[in-house]
C-alpha cells in the first residue's frame, strides 16, 4: 500500500565505474571517464579531492532515492553542468523514467529529455554510445506512470 506523500522524489579497458564515496552529497551515484585519462590525471591530485577531476569525467548517473530528489535533479544538475560534464543521467524508481541532460552551462544543462522506463536509453558519449535496458529497472509499487 502507498501512503500518501511516500514519493521522493570498469574492467573492460574503455572505461571506469565508480560508486559514489560515502557521505558525499554532490558526488555522483556512478561517473565513467577515460581510464588512461584517469589513471595519469588522479595521480598528480591524489589527496587533494577524494573524487574523481570533474574534467575527465564523460557522464555522470544518479539514482533518486527518496532523500535525494531535490539534489539529484536540481543541485547536481547545476553542478556537473558548470563543471563541463557532458551528459547526466537521472534514473528516478519513483517516477518510472529516466532524465537525460546534455549540452552543460553556466546555469544547467541546455537539453534534457525524459524517457519512460520501458525501453532503451541511448547516451551518445566521448567513450561511445550508452545503452541501458529499462524494462527491467526496479519501479517502486507507487510510481506515477507517465
Amino acid at each position: 500500500m502507498c501512503a500518501a506523500g511516500s514519493r521522493g522524489a570498469g574492467s573492460d579497458g574503455l572505461s571506469s565505474v565508480r560508486p559514489a564515496i560515502e557521505g558525499m552529497d554532490r558526488e555522483a551515484d556512478v561517473t565513467v571517464s577515460e581510464s588512461d585519462r584517469l589513471h595519469s590525471q588522479l595521480s598528480r591530485f591524489e589527496g587533494m579531492f577524494p573524487g574523481y577531476r570533474m574534467e575527465i569525467v564523460e557522464f555522470a548517473i544518479e539514482v533518486v532515492s527518496p532523500s535525494s530528489v531535490h539534489n539529484d535533479y536540481e543541485v547536481k544538475d547545476r553542478a556537473y553542468a558548470r563543471r563541463g560534464i557532458p551528459n547526466h543521467l537521472v534514473f528516478d524508481p519513483y517516477q518510472a523514467h529516466c532524465v537525460t541532460l546534455w549540452n552543460p552551462g553556466p546555469d544547467g544543462y541546455r537539453g534534457r529529455d525524459t524517457i519512460p522506463y520501458g525501453g532503451k536509453v541511448v547516451v551518445g558519449t566521448g567513450l561511445g554510445k550508452l545503452t541501458v535496458d529499462t524494462s527491467t529497472l526496479p519501479v517502486d509499487p507507487c510510481a506515477v506512470s507517465r
